[in-house]
Parts: C-alpha cells; sequence; structure tokens
C-alpha cells in the first residue's frame, strides 16, 4: 500500500495546520507544509520512531520571538530543519538577533504537491515537494525547494534539499537538520554507530559522558544534555549513522555526503520526560550561533543566484 493523503489539524495550538499523512509499505510518515515541509511522526512496522516535543505541533502564527522561544514550539519529529541564515546559539550579529536554531521551523511552503509516481527503474515511489522562502526587505532573500521521496518496498526515505540566494548581494546560510530519535527505538542497550575520526564534548556536561557518547541508558532525572561534534574521516564521500536496537531487533540508518554536510553534532538527552538522541547533520562547525561563526571565519556564504544541494537519506531495517 502506499498513499498520501491531505490534512488539516481542527485542535490545540496546531489548529489550521497542514500535513501529509504518507504511507508507504512498512513505513509511515508525516510532512507538515506550515513547518518547512519537516517530517514529523514516523514509524516502521508500526513501531514509532521518531521523538515527539512535549509542545507537540504548534502553528508557526503562534510562535514565540524571544531568543529561547523555539523550545516552545520545537514539536520534535524525524526532521527538523535548523537555519537557513543561522542555528544554534541566539546571537547578535552585524547589530541583528537571530533566535535559538533560525526560523525556518516557522516558515510556510507553497507550491506544495504530492502523490505516487512510477520510476524509470519500474519502482513505485510518494513524493512530497514544495518552496520555502525566508525573505525580507533590505535583508536575505533566500529559497529552500525540497523533495522528499519514498519508495514503495525498500522502506527508504530521502530528503532533497536546494536552497538558492535570490538575492543581490552574498548572503550568511547555516543550515542543520536536527534529527530526533525516540522511544521505543531508543532506549536501554541501544546503540550508535557511525564513522568518527574524534569525538569533541561540548562541555564539562559532554565532558563527563564523552566515553559512553554511543550506549543509552533508562532515563534519569535530572540528566544534564551532551552534546558532542564528531570530526568527520577525511575524504569521505557517505557518512552513515546506525541507532539499533537490540531487543527490538530494529535499527534506523541516517545517511549523507560529508561534501555537503561536513559536520555532524550529537544531542544526548536521557532524561524523564525528554530521552531523545538528536543526529544533526550541519553546513557549518559552530553550534554556538551564528555571531561565533563569524568570528571565528566559519560562517558559510551563498554568493548572488547561488545554490547549494543538500541530501539526507533514512533507511529503517531489522537489526
Amino acid at each position: 500500500m502506499a498513499s498520501s493523503t491531505a490534512l488539516t489539524e481542527t485542535e490545540g495550538p496546531g489548529r489550521g495546520m497542514r500535513r501529509i499523512a504518507v504511507r508507504c509499505g512498512d513505513v509511515a510518515f508525516d510532512v507538515h507544509p506550515d513547518r518547512a515541509l519537516d517530517i514529523g511522526a514516523f514509524s516502521f512496522r508500526g513501531v514509532p520512531m521518531a521523538w515527539m516535543s512535549p509542545s507537540g505541533l504548534v502553528g508557526p502564527w503562534n510562535r514565540d520571538s524571544t531568543p529561547m522561544g523555539w523550545l516552545r514550539v520545537f514539536p520534535g519529529g524525524l526532521v527538523s530543519t535548523c537555519g537557513l541564515d543561522a542555528f544554534g546559539s541566539p546571537s547578535r550579529d552585524e547589530g541583528e538577533d537571530y533566535p535559538l536554531h533560525g526560523l525556518a521551523g516557522t516558515l510556510q511552503a507553497d507550491q506544495v504537491g504530492h502523490g505516487g509516481r512510477w520510476t524509470d527503474d519500474g519502482d513505485y515511489e510518494i513524493t512530497v515537494s514544495g518552496r520555502v522562502r525566508q525573505a525580507r526587505l533590505f535583508g536575505e532573500n533566500l529559497e529552500l525547494r525540497r523533495e522528499i521521496r519514498c519508495r514503495l518496498g525498500t522502506g527508504e526515505l530521502s530528503i532533497d534539499d536546494v536552497v538558492t540566494n535570490l538575492g543581490p548581494a552574498a548572503q550568511p546560510q547555516m543550515i542543520l537538520y536536527h534529527v530526533n530519535l525516540g522511544w521505543p527505538l531508543l532506549d536501554e542497550g541501544a546503540t550508535l554507530r557511525l564513522p568518527s575520526a574524534e569525538v569533541v564534548p561540548r562541555d564539562e556536561d559532554a565532558r563527563a559522558g564523552v566515553h559512553e557518547w554511543d550506549s543509552f541508558g533508562p532515563p534519569t532525572h535530572p540528566f544534564p544534555e551532551q552534546v558532542f561534534r564528531h570530526r568527520l574521516s577525511a575524504g569521505s564521500t557517505e557518512v552513515r549513522a546506525v541507532l539499533s536496537n537490540p531487543r527490538l531487533g530494529l535499527a534506523l540508518a541516517m545517511t549523507f555526503d560529508p561534501r555537503e554536510l561536513p559536520h555532524l553534532f550529537q544531542w544526548k538527552m536521557l532524561g524523564s520526560g525528554a530521552y531523545v538522541l538528536g543526529l544533526e547533520p550541519a553546513n557549518c562547525p559552530v553550534i554556538e550561533g551564528r555571531a561565533t561563526a563569524r568570528s571565528t571565519g566559519a560562517l558559510p556564504v551563498l554568493e548572488p543566484g547561488e545554490s547549494r544541494h543538500y541530501r539526507l537519506t533514512f533507511q529503517p531495517t531489522s537489526a
């Protein structure tokens, strides 16, 4: 079975939001056009794999504009896009304030389409596509074109993004894909595998857990969040991160090209009520905000008319 159905939320702070429910064989997931076409709930053979935030779905018209307000509207889900011109900590850069993880998650898509099609290889796939723009007078004019594909019979889900600077001047362009994995896939005894050349802890809390970055215990309270930056091997053309749960006999692999997204952050949060593993491919090595990225010479920039391509692939399997 493969289908895509357009729905509208009718209650709560997400009332009025569009949702596209996709069913593609063993895989089921939701796409949210009013949150930059991000992917929310995701399950494989009926088992949820994505972590969902306590805030739930919050319409972009209900967003909190304070520097840390992103936490009140962050729904979790399989993929939350951070950017398009800033991610990481709130910062003030060249006289402008940039909130936690940027504005991307509150941008609404247009030109949205969805449906099934036969590929040239004779396979059937469901696609969802659309355009997101972050623009203002005398400021940035960035366009994100996104296509999501799920091929029937394989369980593979891919996100293809193209970000273009439509403005007349060079424009900083930061992007981070906040991938959120939760219970029951994430559980005591689960393990994370990825080809990390070096694991760099963000702070003292992370340093205390750096030798256990790839293993997971039960929920505890309190649990100070731990953030690690993984230095990826030079010359690689593919990074594959796999979270496996031997008790369930299931795993989820995330694959990306480090030439497009050369940096990977890991958010390990094993608290009661917030039990989540974040895997975060990014195009910038700085998680402390746009101002720090600029001051360290690491701020990515798009020239007028220039585009960059980013691709993520997810593959749920039996472990």
